[in-house]
């Protein structure tokens, strides 16, 4: 089971997720996308947040509201971070997740420490988290089958943009032949043995007189 919730504080609204268990956390750790971004409490036990990035989004440039419904809601799913005042939360692309063979379940590491940032969460907002939990819902998805659609349809984008790019590249480069052959055959029509013969013929049979 995975909880999906909704932060209206930005207009699109923002996504989070996060699995039930530790085991449901193993999925999410697997089948994450590019632009998803990975919140925990820090040195403490808590759930795995997710936020679903916006298109053009950066995980350096998340608004800050949604940054703060995203660590009020990270330590008001720590049994122990709740608890407690002054909660630093962390945060870092899912790129950046290191998964082994050698770790628990729901364990994980960075493969770039430089890539985690760190907020600290003074103490829990209620508004903020009652907020949050009225959009909560509950929802089984195939994580595997969900991640392979979204890359199909990238990648389908991607060929259209390719395809879009030949294109105007392919224009763009017949607008320049066209151009130059303008440019070389400019004065073609110009001093012309035809036009020679032609004004030939307007000159009377004794024109040559003239040069005698």
């Amino acid at each position: 089971m995975v909880y999906y919730f909704t932060s209206n504080v930005v207009t699109p609204s923002a996504f989070l997720y996060v699995g039930k268990d530790k085991v449901e956390n193993e999925d999410l750790i697997k089948y994450g996308l590019e632009e998803d971004v990975w919140f925990h409490a820090d040195k403490l036990s808590s759930a795995h947040i997710y936020l679903r990035m916006k298109e053009g989004e950066t995980w350096e440039t998340i608004p800050e509201e949604v940054l703060t419904d995203c660590a009020q809601l990270t330590k008001a799913n720590s049994i122990e971070g709740n608890k407690k005042d002054n909660v630093t939360v962390i945060y870092t692309p899912w790129s950046n997740l290191r998964k082994d063979g050698s770790m628990a379940v729901g364990q994980v590491s960075f493969k770039d420490p430089r890539k985690v940032k760190r907020i600290l969460v003074a103490q829990r907002e209620n508004p903020i988290v009652n907020r949050l939990n009225k959009t909560k819902e509950e929802k089984y998805p195939d994580l595997q089958m969900e991640k392979e659609e979204i890359l199909k349809a990238l990648r389908k984008k991607d060929q259209a943009s390719r395809l879009d790019r030949k294109k105007e590249e392919a224009r763009i480069a017949q607008e320049r032949k066209e151009k130059k052959w303008q440019k070389e055959h400019a004065y073609d029509d110009l001093f012309t043995g035809d036009d020679d013969e032609a004004n030939n013929q307007d000159r009377g049979e004794d024109y040559l007189d003239d040069f005698m």
